[in-house]
């Protein structure tokens, strides 16, 4: 230091931490990983050059295997290629899905002068910001897949199955029935057919056959003329020309209702009340319901021909006990929605607080899964939610094993167990040597037995 002092023009030496543009770097560093709000940057090659810590942990990474990843990877519906080899890229703004979440996701181009101090672009930006679906602007554009399979969030074999089959009858334009236990979410699976279908820019209309009174029931759904035969109202079937009618909980319609809606579903015609002329309408019917119709059929409750015209195709709901594995992956995405539309950070959950979800047996389903978080979510100040947090009622164990878990022989019983037990481990073991330890069985065995059940498959 004393013989740079001696250099003519040096007033002083001193000794400092980090240099000017390093300590930057460290600050925006810093700033990026305090943010709740996942940040991408990417190279001119698309790929992942940082991730921050939201970001890492709304796609269950961790921030350095990121580094690399291809942005069209982690972002199937917009071609990141493609928008970097544009001349003259501009900032734009787009949603997508996530995890079952909306986000508004912004990329914005980076450019540095070259020599001859033309702006060159260098490299991109991309920020999602949590919104609830009513907070999605107006100049977004909407695709029509919106509320649609995106939107389902799981990992078990059950689930995977089921979206697999539901996306393919919703293509069809026959009647679909389905049944699942209350809250198992049947109104969304419908919702998510019909937005995957021909029909997803006509109307999808809902008609609560419980709380539907007899009386005025059928001018509802079939309209109505007035008294001097000038004005005609029309009812939900006429008004859902082109789509879809959902009738919830269709074993509660009453037998007169079930004789007008049997004549309809024969050729799609019907009378308005106080009519005499046919009108003709085309829509698509489905139907959901939590009771057994077989067993209503044989207390004359339901009429059987009108079963067998409802139930061409049928999708069955499993409950949320018998698919434990999608119990954190469902929780998760209530934490990060509550966080959303709460504008606050996103809580995380207490180790003991998730082997204690996968454990319970959920009676309520998928909708007591979101009360409970959204309870615990709002009466907790800090950033983890504890076992104190999560109020829980007591239920019987038998509740775990339901009569559907019971069919067939006892190795078919025993092979869903197991099945299901790795498919929960699997989650915070995503390792075959990993579970072996966890399970304390050799790595073989393990491999052989995900392989089996298909788990970890991409």
């Amino acid at each position: 230091m004393s013989q740079i002092r001696l250099i003519s023009g040096v007033t002083d030496v001193r000794k400092i931490q980090f240099l000017p543009a390093e300590r930057e770097h460290r600050e925006l560093r810093a700033l990026l990983e305090s943010l709740t709000d996942p940040v991408f940057s990417l190279s001119l090659g698309g790929k992942v050059d940082m991730a921050n810590r939201a970001a890492a942990q709304l796609l269950g990474r961790s921030e350095e295997s990121l580094i690399g990843e291809s942005a069209n990877g982690i972002f199937p519906d917009f071609n990141f290629n493609q928008w970097l080899e544009k001349d003259g890229a501009s900032q734009l703004c787009s949603k997508v899905v996530m995890g079952g979440l909306d986000y508004l996701m912004e990329v914005t181009p980076v450019y540095i002068p070259d020599q001859t101090e033309s702006e060159v672009l260098a490299s991109a930006v991309v920020q999602l910001k949590r919104v609830s679906v009513n907070q999605l602007p107006g100049t977004v554009y909407r695709t029509p897949s919106d509320n649609g399979f995106e939107h389902f969030v799981g990992q078990s074999t059950k689930f995977r199955n089921l979206v697999s089959q539901a996306k393919k009858m919703a293509m069809l334009d026959a009647p679909l029935l389905i049944q699942g236990e209350t809250g198992t979410g049947k109104e969304m699976l419908a919702r998510a057919c019909h937005k995957q279908s021909l029909r997803a820019d006509k109307p999808f209309m809902v008609v609560n056959c419980v709380s539907m009174p007899d009386d005025a029931a059928e001018s509802e759904l079939f309209g109505h003329t007035t008294p001097d035969g000038h004005t005609v109202i029309k009812g939900i079937f006429e008004q859902a020309e082109g789509g879809t009618v959902f009738l919830y909980e269709v074993g509660e319609m009453s037998a007169h209702l079930q004789i007008k809606l049997l004549r309809f579903l024969q050729d799609g015609t019907f009378r308005r009340v106080g009519a005499e002329q046919e009108v003709h309408v085309d829509v698509r019917v489905i139907c959901s319901t939590k009771k057994n119709l077989i067993e209503l059929i044989e207390q004359g409750d339901f009429r059987e021909d009108l079963y067998y015209r409802l139930n061409v195709l049928a999708l069955n709901i499993p409950p949320l006990r018998e698919r434990p594995s999608d119990v954190l992956p469902l929780a998760e995405m209530f934490i990060g929605q509550f966080a959303a539309e709460l504008h606050q950070p996103r809580q995380t959950l207490a180790d003991d607080v998730a082997n204690t979800l996968i454990q319970y047996a959920w009676p309520g389903n998928v909708r007591q899964l979101r009360n409970v978080l959204f309870r615990a979510v709002t009466q907790n100040e800090s950033s983890i939610l504890n076992a104190d947090d999560i109020a829980l009622p007591d239920v019987e164990s038998s509740q775990f094993i339901s009569e559907d878990s019971l069919n067939g022989s006892l190795d078919d019983i025993m092979k869903r167990y197991e099945s299901g037990i790795l498919e929960s481990l699997y989650r915070s073991y995503p390792s075959t040597r990993k579970l072996a330890k966890r399970l304390d069985i050799s790595h073989t065995a393990i491999a052989n037995k995900l392989r089996e059940y298909g788990i970890g498959k991409k």
